[in-house]
């Protein structure tokens, strides 16, 4: 089985999960959650996981609206994956992330906590689901691109991002 180091991560404009795999791409799980000040803290904290975990790939959850188009926050996203990975070096695919935030916050209250004390850790198990939904796909044959960091989707994106790509 060949390895496979991945980061998921759930872009939001306060906070971003992180998530990591092991090395057989079977299982994700949640890793921090980064409170954002700067694109430059954002990018050494993520440097320093990278660095740690031989990280291959970045999987970024894509906040589609629910009709399945892309909106003003999928666009930011979109805009921050560009740019942190060019200066990561590293490839970036993107997974649907609709209702991922409300799945995680279905985790807690199953766990009997609040999710209004505890924003990071729905935003890391947001990120942990991404990923594990990118890791399933994976394993179950799809087709992944990878993203370049000059060009950006100009068309609605499905499940997994497959169509080329343009620029904005």
């Amino acid at each position: 089985m060949q390895r496979i180091s991945a980061l998921g991560l759930d872009v939001g404009s306060k906070r971003i999960g992180v998530a990591g795999c092991d090395g057989t791409g079977l299982i994700a799980t949640g890793l921090m959650t980064i409170e954002r000040t700067s694109f430059q803290r954002d990018l050494e904290q993520l440097q320093g996981l990278i660095d740690e975990r031989q990280v291959q790939v970045l999987v970024v959850g894509l906040p589609y609206s629910m009709d399945g188009t892309l909106g003003f926050q999928a666009r930011q996203v979109q805009k921050f994956a560009v740019r942190i990975a060019a200066a990561l070096k590293l490839p970036v695919e993107y997974m649907d992330e609709r209702l991922t935030s409300f799945e995680a916050e279905q985790l807690l209250k199953a766990e009997k906590r609040s999710p209004s004390r505890h924003k990071s850790l729905i935003d890391r198990k947001a990120a942990a689901l991404i990923l594990q939904r990118w890791l399933d796909e994976r394993r179950h044959g799809g087709s992944f691109r990878p993203l370049t960091s000059s060009s950006l989707p100009t068309e609605p994106l499905r499940l997994v991002d497959s169509a080329p790509l343009e620029n904005e």
